[in-house]
C-alpha cells in the first residue's frame, strides 16, 4: 500500500461511551481543493480494504472518471479498527503499553463516519460534493449523508439502509471461524503466532458469500487443482483436489500475509452496527420511512447501485430502501461476479455513475455544518 499521512484526533468518545486516546486516522488525498473549498469526494473503503482507493478502485478513479482528481480532492481514510494505520487493535493502548488486540473496544460505523467528519474539516473542505463507496463503504456514505445535508450527491453501492439477519449470520461464522483456532487465545495471540487457520477460514467463508455459484461454476467448474499453489506442507488427503479448492485457499493465505485477525473481528462486528432506522446520536428515528413515513432522512441526489448476482445485498433490498429516498435513483450492475462485481466490473460501474452524475442539476445548497451536529465533539 501506499504510504498515507496521519491523522491525530486526540481524545475520541465512542458512541458507547468508552474513550480512544492518542486516535489517529491514516488517510491519502489527490487533487486540488478549490477556491470555494466544495469538491471533495469522500470515498470509503470496504472491509478489508485501506485508504489508497487506487489500489482496489482504480475503474473509477482517474481523469474522466466517476472520480477524477482533475476535478476532484480526493479523501479516502482508513477506518478506525482496521490495521492499515488507524488506531485499532494492532494500535497501543496508552493504559498499558501493549497492543490493544482484543480489548480494542467496539465501533459503530456512525462512529467511523463522525472521524471522518472531524478529518475532513481539518482538510479545510467546507462542503463535500460527493461521498461514495461499495458493501461496508456504501453503509459509512448513507450514514454521512443522514448527518449532513449539505452533500451534494450520495453513491451507495451493493448496500443496505441496515445490516440484514442474513449478513449478520455470515459474519458470525466467520468469527466463530477465527474464535475456533486454537491461538486465538481469546484474542491475545502471540504477534508470532496469530491465529491464521481460523482467519484462513473466515476469510474463504466470506468468499463463497462475494461470488456465487453460476461465477464458481463458470470460473471453475470440476477442474483439477494446481498442487503448485497448495497451501504448504499439508498431509496428502488435505491436499486440494479441484481448482475451487486451491482458490479459496489462496485467498485466505492472501489476507492472513496481510490482515489482522481482531481487526477482521472489529471490522464484521462494526458492520452490524448499521442500522440508518434508529440514531442513537440524535435519540430519535432517522430512517422513518421503514415504519411508515416516507423519506425522512437522505433528501440529497441519491444512486443505489444493486448487482442482480449479490447474495448479501439483493436487488429487492436495494429497490425497497429507494422507495424511502425521495431523490434516489437505482441503477442495476449486470456482472456474474455477485458481491464482488462492484470492484471486479468497476469500468462498468464507472460508467453508470458518471452517466448519473451529469444528470444531476447541481449541488444542494444548504448552509449546515459538514460535521454532524447531534454530537457534541
Amino acid at each position: 500500500m501506499a504510504e498515507s499521512a496521519c491523522f491525530d484526533l486526540g481524545r475520541f468518545v465512542l458512541e458507547s461511551g468508552e474513550v480512544l486516546e492518542d486516535t489517529r486516522l491514516a488517510y491519502r488525498t489527490w487533487g486540488q481543493l478549490n477556491a470555494r473549498r466544495d469538491n471533495a469526494v469522500v470515498v470509503f473503503h470496504s472491509l478489508t480494504g485501506d485508504a489508497d482507493v487506487t489500489s482496489w478502485w482504480p475503474g473509477l478513479f482517474g481523469p474522466g472518471c466517476a472520480v477524477d482528481p482533475d476535478r476532484h480532492f480526493v479523501i479516502c481514510a482508513n477506518l478506525i479498527g482496521s490495521c492499515y494505520g488507524s488506531t485499532g487493535p494492532t494500535s497501543i493502548n496508552p493504559r498499558t503499553g501493549r497492543a490493544w488486540q482484543a480489548d480494542f473496544p467496539d465501533v459503530t460505523v456512525r462512529d467511523n463516519v463522525r472521524a471522518q467528519q472531524i478529518l475532513v474539516r481539518h482538510l479545510g473542505v467546507e462542503r463535500v460534493d460527493m461521498v461514495i463507496g461499495g458493501s461496508l463503504g456504501g453503509m459509512l456514505a448513507l450514514q454521512w449523508a443522514a448527518w449532513d445535508p449539505s452533500v451534494g450527491r450520495v453513491v451507495a453501492v451493493a448496500t443496505s439502509a441496515a445490516h440484514s439477519a442474513w449478513c449478520i449470520a455470515w459474519s458470525e461464522s466467520q468469527r466463530q471461524a477465527i474464535y475456533a483456532d486454537p491461538d486465538w487465545n481469546d484474542g491475545f495471540y502471540a504477534p508470532d503466532r496469530p491465529p491464521a487457520a481460523g482467519l484462513a477460514a473466515a476469510r474463504m467463508m466470506a468468499m463463497l458469500s462475494y461470488r456465487n455459484a453460476d461465477s464458481f461454476a463458470e470460473r471453475f467448474g470440476r477442474a483439477p487443482a494446481d498442487h503448485a499453489q497448495a497451501a504448504g506442507p499439508t498431509k496428502r488427503r488435505d491436499q486440494p483436489t479441484y481448482s475451487v479448492q486451491s482458490y479459496l485457499h489462496h485467498q485466505g493465505r492472501k489476507l492472513v500475509g496481510r490482515f489482522d485477525a481482531n481487526s477482521y473481528v472489529c471490522l464484521t462486528r462494526m458492520t452490524n452496527s448499521h442500522d440508518l432506522r434508529l440514531d442513537p446520536a440524535c435519540g430519535k428515528a432517522r430512517f422513518e420511512g421503514f415504519e411508515g413515513k416516507k423519506g425522512a432522512c437522505i433528501e440529497q441526489p441519491v444512486l443505489l447501485v444493486g448487482i442482480p448476482t449479490d447474495i448479501l445485498f439483493p436487488m429487492s433490498d436495494i429497490v425497497a430502501m429507494a422507495s424511502h429516498l425521495p431523490r434516489a435513483a437505482v441503477k442495476v450492475l449486470e456482472s456474474v461476479h455477485g458481491h464482488d462485481g462492484f470492484l471486479l466490473d468497476a469500468d462498468r460501474l464507472n460508467t453508470i455513475i458518471r452517466d448519473w452524475s451529469e444528470e444531476q442539476d447541481g449541488p444542494v445548497a444548504h448552509p449546515t455544518p459538514i460535521l454532524n451536529p447531534c454530537i457534541s465533539i
